[in-house]
């Protein structure tokens, strides 16, 4: 097994980045080889234990590179939500889409452990979307080493006096501060010498991804429910559940649950009230090999109700091992895994993250394909094609940075 020209050339130049700033971050598109590039500047760099922190569904695809391309350090693989259970000592840190850490003003859980834990190790940071949604998000993806551009600011607001336009926005509960506005030139100026930036069409991918939207109609009870709840504020049925959509936030939520025929009640347990679309789904596709992609945990009994046990899996193996479709939750499947023997990618459902519009959607990506055929199934008259257009909107933060870094 050999690594491609420019994961050998990328390889090079990073170590030389880690050598001296401790930090490098890859900034490659999706598909195009980030945890073998990684695996191999690690080997460059001389380490002897690397750990390397990544999605649980990309576990198996990473130790297979580890296993079969003659590298000679210790790795140990684990996903985030197991950092916690981390024992040993390690030279090296490799994390896979970092973007994650990403959030701000305030860091989440996982990148405060990941700080508290490694801050002073090497580490290499790997992404296909750096920053889809802000160019804020740099600050916390930083922050968690010490060797940080920004290491002598206390804070994300620190930072923010004099990285960021900052505006305020009212949201229901009154005026707050929006962070969101990152002065663009100043920060890839600090960035840009930790960065390593790679796309697709420079490796050679000629794919296009082409999108179509096609509407499904839902039975009356799905509108009705919806109706009833925007009206009234809550909706009970004959066992007493609840449906409540009593704030701004709680309404969009349930509606766009609705919207695709499924509900989650006030006391935790979800119901299948219309299985229109995995009908559409089925009868659309029958004959093919397909991927599904959905959002709430309800909308999977929906498919599997209509698909049976047969016809559908959500094991990624058990999906190339047989002629089964297969259905993933969008946040769960949207990274690390490879869906290239779909012919077609079906979106059941859509996610208001730009990260998930990006990551998900080239699952299918091959350097050999030549069109990724991707469908949005969306309700006639429901809320998900106005989450699509606000999720296009969003896409331009992750070109940028392909284009000027």
């Amino acid at each position: 097994m050999e690594l491609r020209d420019y994961q050998t050339k990328i390889s090079a130049e990073a170590v030389e980045i880690l050598r001296n700033k401790k930090i490098v971050y890859l900034a490659m598109e999706v598909r195009t080889g980030k945890s073998l590039t990684a695996l191999n500047t690690a080997q460059l760099y001389g380490a002897k234990r690397v750990l390397f922190l990544t999605k649980k569904k990309a576990i198996s695809s990473i130790q297979w590179d580890y296993d079969n391309f003659g590298f000679t350090f210790d790795l140990t693989i684990i996903n985030d939500e197991s950092l916690h259970l981390v024992k040993g000592e390690f030279d090296l840190i490799i994390h896979d889409e970092h973007h994650r850490f990403g959030a701000f003003p305030k860091p989440n859980a996982t990148a405060k452990e990941f700080k508290k834990r490694f801050s002073k190790l090497p580490m290499i940071f790997l992404s296909g979307t750096p920053t889809p949604e802000s160019y804020s998000q740099w600050f916390h993806q930083f922050w968690v080493s010490d060797y940080s551009p920004y290491k002598n600011y206390a804070n994300f607001y620190k930072w923010a006096a004099e990285y960021v336009d900052i505006k305020e926005k009212r949201l229901g509960y009154g005026v707050v501060k929006d962070y969101s506005n990152a002065k663009e030139n100043l920060i890839r100026r600090s960035t840009r010498p930790y960065v390593i930036t790679f796309t697709q069409k420079e490796a050679g991918f000629t794919t296009s991804v082409n999108e179509m939207v096609l509407e499904c109609e839902m039975q009356p009870i799905t509108y009705e429910v919806i109706r009833r709840l925007k009206k009234d504020l809550i909706v009970r049925n004959g066992q007493g559940q609840v449906i409540l959509g009593d704030s701004g936030v709680k309404m969009m939520g349930k509606v766009h649950q609705l919207s695709s025929g499924t509900c989650k009640f006030e006391d935790g347990t979800s119901k299948v009230i219309d299985d229109s679309k995995a009908r559409f789904i089925k009868e659309k596709f029958k004959g093919e090999k397909i991927a599904i992609f959905y959002k709430f945990k309800a909308e999977w009994d929906a498919l599997l109700q209509v698909f049976g046990p047969d016809y559908l899996t959500n094991s990624v193996e058990e999906f190339d091992a047989t002629n089964k479709n297969i259905a993933l939750q969008i946040l769960s499947g949207r990274e690390g895994v490879s869906l290239k023997n779909a012919k077609y990618l079906v979106y059941y459902n859509i996610d208001f993250s730009a990260t998930s519009y990006w990551q998900s959607r080239a699952r299918l990506t091959t350097k050999e394909r030549l069109n990724n055929e991707v469908f949005w199934i969306f309700s006639k008259g429901g809320i998900e094609y106005d989450i699509y257009k606000t999720v296009q909107q969003k896409k331009d933060f992750t070109l940028a940075i392909f284009k000027k870094l």
